[in-house]
């Protein structure tokens, strides 16, 4: 198997069947053969350098009923909450003041946040912190009211796929929703200009082995600047309640994949990866991630976008606890960068 992580590496593609292969037979040995290569890459790259991004999750309402999302429209016991303009800003200032230079707006796809609410916000934060870069992550949109946002000054936008195969799509996702319309509005995002981030649950139920391998040539065809995964993480007030999680050990072998196929794309370490063991995201930077997004929303508020059950918010995950976090980075041999961390072209 390690002549498969060598073509990777060397060549940025492997077939459908090499994929599956290649993770039908990984072994701890494997893994860290293919981290060793993946660490190379990155450092390549990226150096030493974490790039950190202060997320601020400013709604909990959603339109939409994803079977796995805790704040889906259905699920009445979710306490909802929408920041207004004024607190977004404070929490902007508060990361600013902290040193960071990219912000990350996040919520659920919220009539009340219109197309309008969100250029007037996106004019706000750039009027205000011209020199930091401003994420987006409000889901699926019009061509139109893309070009509107990167008009208004957005940088970079966040619409995970979740899965690129259209049956799994359907068995997650309620029937109005659609995996070619996903594909399509990330490929509109790309075609705009946008830095575009996309990426998809590990584990997530009726997952298999093809269906991964799926997601990796669909990254490698769209050539995203970002991409998120995580393992599946089950919320109790949803359909998949009682599903099992993903694999940290699968996840953490992606990201090497990962970072293989996409030498330049920013990779995070993400919240689930923390949530699902105390050095999840240590060990996804090890893995060749070299982003992370510690939480800038309210105290008061963090508690309620809770997308899975036992979310981590607080320790390390909070960007007022910058020092710690910076700390345990630096124990793995990296280094926190306070910049805007643009992806490389």
């Amino acid at each position: 198997m390690k002549e498969l992580i060598d073509k990777l590496a060397e060549t940025q593609s492997l077939t459908k069947d090499e994929i599956v292969l290649l993770l039908d037979n990984r072994t701890a040995l494997l893994s860290e053969y293919l981290f060793e290569k993946s660490r190379e890459v990155r450092e390549k790259y990226y150096g030493k350098d974490v790039y950190i991004r202060g997320l601020i999750e400013f709604t909990n309402y959603c339109k939409n009923d994803c079977f796995y999302c805790g704040i889906r429209k259905s699920n009445k016991n979710t306490c909802r909450y929408r920041l207004t303009p004024e607190e977004i800003i404070e929490c902007c200032q508060m990361g600013y003041d902290l040193g960071f230079r990219t912000f990350v707006l996040q919520g659920g796809e919220d009539s009340e946040y219109s197309d309008m609410k969100i250029i007037e916000l996106i004019w706000l934060i750039k009027e205000k912190y011209s020199d930091c870069a401003l994420t987006l992550s409000v889901g699926e949109r019009t061509y139109e009211t893309y070009a509107a946002f990167l008009g208004a000054g957005a940088d970079r936008y966040l619409l995970r796929h979740e899965t690129a195969n259209p049956t799994h799509y359907h068995r997650l996702h309620p029937p109005k929703m659609s995996c070619e319309e996903r594909k399509k509005n990330l490929h509109n995002l790309k075609k705009l200009g946008f830095q575009t981030g996309a990426g998809f649950m590990v584990g997530s139920p009726w997952q298999t082995t093809e269906y991964i391998a799926e997601d990796l040539l669909f990254l490698k065809d769209l050539q995203p600047e970002m991409v998120g995964i995580g393992p599946f993480l089950p919320h109790h007030d949803t359909p998949f309640a009682k599903m099992e999680k993903g694999s940290l050990e699968l996840t953490l072998f992606l990201l090497g994949m990962l970072r293989l196929l996409l030498p330049k794309v920013l990779l995070p370490a993400t919240t689930a990866l923390g949530s699902i063991a105390p050095d999840g995201r240590e060990r996804g930077l090890l893995a060749g991630a070299n982003v992370v997004m510690p939480n800038l929303s309210p105290k008061s508020v963090r508690e309620k976008y809770l997308l899975y059950d036992d979310k981590l918010s607080t320790g390390e995950e909070a960007a007022e606890s910058k020092d710690a976090l910076e700390a345990k980075i630096k124990s793995i041999g990296y280094n926190i960068v306070m910049s805007r961390g643009d992806a490389l072209r």
